[in-house]
């Protein structure tokens, strides 16, 4: 697993531990689209998510961050 990930895996858990009412976003600044994936390789968010985060509501944003520990799995196994 990518180094990155792991912090991410965990900042994951943080947000969706609590119901805040800022969501943060997962960006680590490691922009780069994965070309098979169609999913950023630093936050693994989809380009729909990463276009559409500023006008998500709170839950929309944590479903994203579901989404991206679903994706965390899926990259440690592969």
């Amino acid at each position: 697993m990518k180094p990155h990930f792991k912090l991410l895996a965990q900042r994951a858990s943080q947000v969706l531990a609590f119901e805040e009412p800022h969501v943060p976003s997962p960006c680590v600044s490691v922009c780069l689209m994965h070309p098979e994936g169609g999913h950023c390789e630093g936050c693994l968010r989809t380009l729909p998510e990463i276009g559409n985060w500023g006008r998500m509501s709170d839950e929309a944003k944590r479903l994203v961050w579901r989404n991206i520990q679903q994706r965390l799995v899926l990259a440690s196994e592969g």
